[in-house]
Protein backbone atom coordinates (compact mmCIF):
# COMPACT_ATOMS: atom_id res chain seq x y z
CA UNK A 1 0.00 0.00 0.00
CA UNK A 2 1.32 3.41 -1.56
CA UNK A 3 0.99 6.20 0.94
CA UNK A 4 -0.84 9.29 -0.88
CA UNK A 5 -2.28 11.68 1.57
CA UNK A 6 -0.51 14.60 2.81
CA UNK A 7 -0.22 16.67 5.71
CA UNK A 8 -2.81 19.07 4.87
CA UNK A 9 -4.90 16.61 3.61
CA UNK A 10 -4.35 14.63 6.22
CA UNK A 11 -5.39 17.48 9.23
CA UNK A 12 -8.62 18.87 6.73
CA UNK A 13 -9.86 14.73 6.76
CA UNK A 14 -9.28 14.60 11.02
CA UNK A 15 -11.13 18.41 11.55
CA UNK A 16 -13.61 17.57 9.18
CA UNK A 17 -14.15 13.98 10.22
CA UNK A 18 -14.44 15.06 13.77
CA UNK A 19 -17.12 17.75 13.10
CA UNK A 20 -19.33 15.15 11.60
CA UNK A 21 -19.17 12.62 14.02
CA UNK A 22 -19.68 15.92 16.81
CA UNK A 23 -22.82 16.69 14.26
CA UNK A 24 -23.96 12.92 14.20
CA UNK A 25 -23.62 12.58 18.01
CA UNK A 26 -25.55 16.09 18.08
CA UNK A 27 -28.11 15.13 15.90
CA UNK A 28 -28.59 11.61 17.17
CA UNK A 29 -28.13 11.10 13.25
CA UNK A 30 -26.27 7.61 11.18
CA UNK A 31 -24.76 10.18 9.20
CA UNK A 32 -22.07 10.89 11.90
CA UNK A 33 -20.73 7.14 10.78
CA UNK A 34 -19.41 8.74 7.77
CA UNK A 35 -17.12 10.28 9.35
CA UNK A 36 -15.41 6.97 10.25
CA UNK A 37 -14.66 6.95 6.64
CA UNK A 38 -12.82 10.10 6.53
CA UNK A 39 -10.85 9.51 9.81
CA UNK A 40 -9.22 6.13 8.96
CA UNK A 41 -8.33 6.99 5.85
CA UNK A 42 -6.43 10.21 7.67
CA UNK A 43 -4.90 7.59 10.08
CA UNK A 44 -3.37 5.23 7.53
CA UNK A 45 -2.49 8.01 5.23
CA UNK A 46 -4.18 6.00 2.08
CA UNK A 47 -7.50 6.68 0.21
CA UNK A 48 -8.32 3.94 -2.07
CA UNK A 49 -10.38 6.42 -4.11
CA UNK A 50 -7.16 8.55 -4.68
CA UNK A 51 -5.30 5.08 -5.63
CA UNK A 52 -8.27 4.83 -8.08
CA UNK A 53 -7.64 7.97 -9.85
CA UNK A 54 -4.30 7.99 -9.86
CA UNK A 55 -4.26 11.47 -7.41
CA UNK A 56 -1.63 11.87 -4.49
CA UNK A 57 -1.56 14.39 -2.56
CA UNK A 58 1.39 13.73 -0.48
CA UNK A 59 5.04 15.57 -1.46
CA UNK A 60 7.60 12.72 -1.94
CA UNK A 61 10.09 14.62 0.22
CA UNK A 62 7.41 14.25 3.39
CA UNK A 63 8.20 12.32 5.99
CA UNK A 64 5.31 10.56 8.20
Amino acid sequence: MKFNIGKTDRWIRVIVGVMIASLGLYFQSWWGLLSIILLSTAFINFCPLYSILGISTRDTSQKI
